[in-house]
C-alpha cells in the first residue's frame, strides 16, 4: 500500500489539494441538489395552490352538472380535472407534515368559496408516464420550441400532486398537478465546464506548489552538489524573496565550508612542507655518523617521516589545486596509466570499449586510476584493468592477485591513514591515503569507487563514472 502513496512533499501537497477540491465539488453539488429540491417543492405547492384557487373561484357558483361539463372541457392527459361525488384522495391523513400544512392553507384560503375540506397526495409517475416522449425530428424546430417540447416531456414523466377539494354541497373537485421535473445538477452540457474549472484549479495548485517548494528543491540539489564538489559555482541569488534567502544561505554555508577546508588543507600542506628543511638537515647530519650502530635505524625512521610528509602534501594539495573539468576519453587515459606500470595489463574487452567519454578533471582522474593500479600492484603483485559500459555509467575495474580484505573492513580502508595489518604489510609501502584520494576524485566527478573480494580471489576495485552527454 505504501508504494502507491506519494514519496515527496510536493506530491503529498498536490494530492491533498486535489482531494480537497473533489470533496468540495461533491459537497457543493450535494448542497445545490438539496436546495434545488427544496425550492422545487415550494414552487410546486405554489402552483397547486394557485390552480386550486382559480378553479374553485370559477366553479363554486355553478350547479353540479355544469361543473362536470366544465371540468371535462378543461381536462387533458397531463392535467387531469374532474368533478365527482367521491374524492380521488381517499385518505384524510396527509403523507407528511408539508402536505398537511398545504391542506390547511388551501382550506383557509378557499373557505370563503364554501370549501370545507382539502386533501393532497403525492403520486409517483406510472409506467406509461415514464415512457420517453420522443422529440420530433424536424430541422425547422427552433431552439425555444425544442426546449418547450423537452420540458413538456419532462412534465409527462415526473411525479404528480393529486388534490381533492370538497365544495359546500358535498361535491369533490379532483385534479392533478405535475411536479416540475428537477434539472440535473451535473449534465453532459455542464460537465465540460466543471472539467475546465477543475483543470484550472489543479494547474494553479501545481504552479503554486512548485513555487512554494522551489527553495526546498534548490537546497536539495545544492547540498547534493556541494557534497560532490565543494568548489562548485555558487547559486544564482534571483527569484522570489524565499528563493533568494535560501540561495544566499546555501552560498554562505558553502563559502564557509570551503574556507574551513582550505585553511586546514593549506595548514597541513605547509606543515608537511616545512618539515622537509629539518629532515634534510637531519639526513646530512646522519651521513656524518659513519660506523655508528644506530645509523641504519635512524635512516629508516627518517625515510618513514619523509614518506609521511610527502603523502600529507599530496593529500592536502589535491583539494587546493585548481583544475577545470573537460571531456576525457577513458580508454586513452586507462592505456596511458597501464603503459606506466609493467605489472598492469588490460583485459581484451577493455581495448574494445571505445567512445566512453566522461566529464572530469583529467589530471585528477588519471591520478585516481593510477592510485587504484598502484594499490593493486603494491598489495596484489599485479593489476588487471577492465573497461566497460553499464547503462549511463562507465566502469573501470582493477583486480589484483592479493589476499583481499575482510568483508567488514571494505569501507574502512577509504579513511585516511587506515591500513589493515592482517592483510597488508606496511613494508610493501603506502600510508593509507591512496584510496582516500581516489574516492574523493571519483565523487568530485559524480562517480563512486566500490571495493569487493573477487570470487576467484583478489580484490576488485570498480570506479563508476557518469558518461558525458
Amino acid at each position: 500500500m505504501r508504494r502507491f502513496l506519494p514519496q515527496t512533499l510536493p506530491a503529498w501537497v498536490l494530492l491533498i489539494v486535489i482531494a480537497g477540491l473533489l470533496a468540495g465539488q461533491v459537497a457543493t453539488l450535494y448542497i445545490v441538489a438539496q436546495d434545488r429540491a427544496a425550492s422545487s417543492d415550494v414552487v410546486n405547492y405554489y402552483r397547486l395552490n394557485e390552480r386550486a384557487f382559480s378553479i374553485v373561484q370559477l366553479m363554486q357558483q355553478l350547479p353540479p352538472d355544469e361543473r362536470r361539463q366544465m371540468a371535462f372541457g378543461m381536462s387533458n392527459p397531463d392535467y387531469a380535472l374532474a368533478v365527482a361525488d367521491q374524492p380521488a384522495v381517499t385518505s384524510p391523513i396527509a403523507q407528511d407534515d408539508q402536505l398537511a400544512e398545504l391542506e390547511d392553507i388551501l382550506v383557509g384560503r378557499l373557505s370563503k368559496f364554501g370549501v370545507t375540506q382539502a386533501r393532497v397526495r403525492r403520486d409517483p409517475a406510472t409506467l406509461d408516464d415514464k415512457v420517453p416522449h420522443h422529440r420530433p425530428e424536424d430541422s425547422e424546430i427552433g431552439e425555444v420550441e425544442g426546449e418547450l417540447l423537452a420540458l413538456a416531456a419532462g412534465f409527462a414523466r415526473s411525479d404528480k400532486l393529486t388534490a381533492s377539494i370538497q365544495f359546500a354541497d358535498g361535491q369533490w373537485l379532483n385534479f392533478t398537478e405535475p411536479i416540475i421535473p428537477p434539472g440535473p445538477v451535473l449534465s453532459l452540457a455542464s460537465l465540460p465546464l466543471y472539467a475546465v474549472v477543475a483543470a484550472l484549479v489543479a494547474a494553479m495548485a501545481v504552479w503554486a506548489i512548485r513555487r512554494l517548494t522551489a527553495p526546498y528543491r534548490i537546497m536539495e540539489s545544492a547540498v547534493r552538489r556541494i557534497g560532490d564538489d565543494l568548489k562548485s559555482p555558487p547559486l544564482d541569488e534571483a527569484g522570489s524573496r524565499e528563493i533568494r534567502s535560501a540561495a544566499h544561505a546555501i552560498n554562505t554555508m558553502q563559502a564557509r565550508l570551503r574556507a574551513y577546508v582550505e585553511d586546514r588543507e593549506q595548514l597541513a600542506a605547509a606543515l608537511a612542507h616545512d618539515l622537509r628543511t629539518p629532515l634534510t638537515r637531519m639526513r646530512l647530519r646522519l651521513s656524518l655518523l659513519r660506523g655508528s650502530g644506530v645509523r641504519a635505524a635512524l635512516a629508516a625512521d627518517l625515510a618513514d617521516v619523509e614518506a609521511i610528509a610527502s603523502s600529507v602534501i599530496d593529500f592536502a594539495t589535491f583539494e587546493v589545486a585548481e583544475e577545470a573539468s573537460e571531456r576525457v576519453d577513458l580508454l586513452s587515459l586507462v592505456e596511458s596509466v597501464a603503459d606506466g606500470h609493467p605489472q598492469a595489463t588490460l583485459e581484451d574487452g577493455a581495448v574494445q570499449a571505445r567512445e566512453l567519454v566522461c566529464e572530469a578533471r583529467p589530471v585528477a582522474l588519471k591520478r585516481c586510476i593510477a592510485n587504484l593500479v598502484q594499490n593493486a600492484i603494491a598489495y596484489g603483485k599485479q593489476a588487471e584493468i577492465g573497461l566497460a559500459r553499464s547503462g549511463d555509467f562507465a566502469v573501470v575495474s582493477v583486480r589484483d592477485a592479493g589476499p583481499g580484505i575482510p568483508q567488514a573492513r571494505l569501507d574502512a580502508v577509504f579513511s585516511p591513514f587506515v591500513r589493515l595489518e592482517a592483510s597488508r604489510n606496511r613494508e610493501t609501502g603506502g600510508l593509507g591515503l591512496g584510496l582516500t584520494i581516489a574516492r574523493n576524485i571519483a565523487r568530485a566527478a559524480g562517480g563512486e569507487i566500490v571495493l569487493a573480494n573477487h570470487p576467484e580471489g583478489g580484490l576488485l576495485a570498480e570506479l563508476r563514472l557518469p558518461l558525458a552527454v
